[in-house]
């Protein structure tokens, strides 16, 4: 599951995942439309934007986490942040690593595999 709420970014991440990388992705617009979303579609990783208007990822995730079946479900965030110390503290547990942006859409599927796979070792 992807939650960016940039429409631009939203695009690039479903062409990267979907016709690139052959995921079977479920997009949202918004933490909301992830809340709402996420039983039907029952996400095997959270990949989430940061900074978003209302719900950030964060708060996202916990909300998220907080449905059955998804405390365990592991999550990568992206940002436009760049410092350390910033992308540190989003390092909480269960958050498999980082991103920044901008990402290349190429190579991004892979990276989550990878990701994911070690998440399930």
């Amino acid at each position: 599951m992807a939650v960016e709420d940039d429409e631009s970014i939203l695009a690039i991440l479903e062409f990267s995942l979907q016709s690139v990388g052959g995921l079977d992705i479920c997009l949202c617009a918004s933490g909301r439309e992830a809340l709402a979303r996420a039983e039907e579609f029952d996400p095997q990783l959270f990949l989430l934007d940061v900074m978003m208007p209302e719900m950030d990822g964060p708060t996202t995730l916990a909300a998220l986490r907080q449905r059955d079946g998804m405390s365990e479900v592991p999550a990568v965030y992206l940002t436009a942040r760049v410092l350390p110390a910033e992308q540190a503290s989003l390092r909480t547990p269960g958050v498999l690593e980082v991103l920044s942006k901008p990402f290349d859409p190429v190579k991004l599927p892979e990276q989550l595999r990878a990701l994911w796979r070690r998440a399930q070792d």
